[in-house]
């Protein structure tokens, strides 16, 4: 679970302007965060079956988000891969 200080600085390396909590971008940065420290969780806990249920239905989102900004801006698509590191 990401703190609020966690979230924030989430935010504000992925914003498109100072008001800008909920863009597309935004949604996969912290998406993508949620999900390197789920993994972290269970690669300690792997028997952890019901989050890691919850992980498949994060890296899912995260996937429709992608393609949706894929359609609708491939610049900031390729800004946004290229920044998190995803392919």
């Amino acid at each position: 679970m990401l703190t609020s200080r966690q979230k924030q600085n989430v935010i504000g390396e992925h914003r498109s302007h100072d008001a800008d909590t909920g863009s597309t971008a935004v949604q996969i940065a912290l998406l993508s965060r949620q999900i390197d420290e789920l993994t972290a969780h269970l690669k300690k806990h792997p028997k952890d079956n019901h989050s890691r249920r919850g992980l498949l239905g994060m890296v899912s989102k995260r996937r429709k988000l992608l393609k949706y900004l894929e359609d609708r801006n491939p610049k900031t698509y390729a800004a946004v891969t290229k920044k998190l590191g995803l392919k």
